[in-house]
């Protein structure tokens, strides 16, 4: 039997015990029914959609500005991320992918057969695009790129100029490039212009999931030139034909609502980042990036060359989770996310400040 591509990250994410303390959550705080208007009466158990249910596509038209021939519905980001790269790439072909990277991204080309190359986005530079980086790992193969924006896992954002000149390179080597921007939503500020809408060798991919605590819809969506959004929707047809009508009639119910989803989590995210960096620049022993966007943190042990030993004592004795940073391939760090309850994160933070006095991080648990 043939073995295929893993996602270690995810395989620990689904197997971690659930703490009391969940800052290893990457979403902002879960919507409840009723804080959805409208939810139980838009309950239908069948309808059409075979192409993606006609009010959700021209909810998320309307969203981006595009006409509906350049949206493809997807079950939730990862499903539009896994389409995307069945429509763009193939066996023999190289993806280009950044590092760190969300693990799951990596696992995709290299189950459709194609080769995994990195380009870096490093520390020192504060994790921005490098243009030049990406250029310079480019190869005659090269028929994709990925990236996430706000990057996953330390909430840096590219910025449309950056973009731009990926578009150009994209287009220069007869590639494209597939942004995943789930966590643009949660942005501080006015929200940044999808990459889709800035070139057509750039694709958009997204979801409701985490900037707006609707993981349960799984209602995902990629934003493309209508050539490639055509291209992504045949890939649907087979893996998983058409979307679940009630989760889309419910998507639909919160486009609606999506000025009000949107403060809500504003009312989360914000005193909640304030409450982050407090807590954080207080510590000698963290080197951290504040987050431009989204919903985590990916701070840096300055002493430890791995969190591995924290991460395990917190969940041990503290009831608490954050993510180790092996599975970002940079082992010194750890993702935290602060689109939690207040009470959550306050009492994951108390716990991270013990762990640090007591210098686990140092094997001194």
């Amino acid at each position: 039997m043939s073995t295929f591509p893993r996602a270690p990250y995810m395989q620990w994410s689904k197997s971690r015990p659930s703490p009391t303390y969940d800052l290893a959550a990457s979403a902002v705080a879960s919507c409840t029914v009723d804080e959805l208007p409208g939810a139980r009466d838009a309950i239908e158990l069948t309808g059409r959609n075979e192409n993606g249910y006609e009010p959700l596509l021209d909810a998320i038209a309307g969203h981006y500005g595009v006409n509906v021939a350049s949206v493809a519905t997807a079950p939730g980001a990862s499903g539009a991320n896994l389409l995307a790269c069945i429509a763009l790439c193939g066996p023999g072909d190289d993806v280009l992918i950044e590092r760190p990277a969300y693990d799951p991204l990596l696992a995709l080309p290299r189950l459709l057969g194609a080769r995994v190359v990195r380009f870096e986005r490093r520390r020192e530079a504060g994790f921005s695009l490098d243009v030049e980086a990406v250029r310079a790992a480019l190869t005659p193969a090269t028929r994709l790129i990925i990236l996430t924006s706000p990057h996953n896992p330390t909430g840096a954002r590219v910025s449309e100029a950056d973009l731009a000149a990926l578009a150009a390179l994209a287009a220069e080597a007869d590639a494209y490039a597939l942004v995943d921007e789930v966590y643009l939503d949660a942005s501080g500020g006015p929200r940044p212009r999808p990459a889709a809408t800035i070139d057509a060798r750039l694709v958009s991919s997204s979801s409701l999931t985490k900037s707006y605590g609707l993981a349960g819809l799984r209602c995902g969506w990629c934003v493309a030139s209508p050539e490639v959004a055509e291209r992504i929707r045949r890939a649907r047809d087979v893996v998983d034909a058409v979307g679940a009508f009630p989760a889309e009639r419910l998507a639909v119910r919160a486009f609606e609502h999506l000025d009000a989803l949107a403060e809500r989590a504003r009312r989360i995210v914000t005193p909640n980042l304030a409450a982050l960096r407090a807590a954080l620049t207080a510590r000698p022993e963290i080197e951290w990036l504040e987050p431009v966007g989204g919903t985590v943190a990916f701070p840096r042990l300055r002493d430890a060359e791995t969190s591995d030993e924290l991460a395990a004592w917190l969940l041990a004795h503290a009831q608490t989770a954050i993510v180790p940073g092996r599975f970002f391939d940079e082992p010194a760090h750890f993702r935290i996310g602060f689109g939690v309850k207040a009470e959550t994160l306050a009492g994951g933070l108390a716990a991270l400040a013990q762990a640090l006095d007591r210098g686990v991080h140092r094997g001194r648990g």
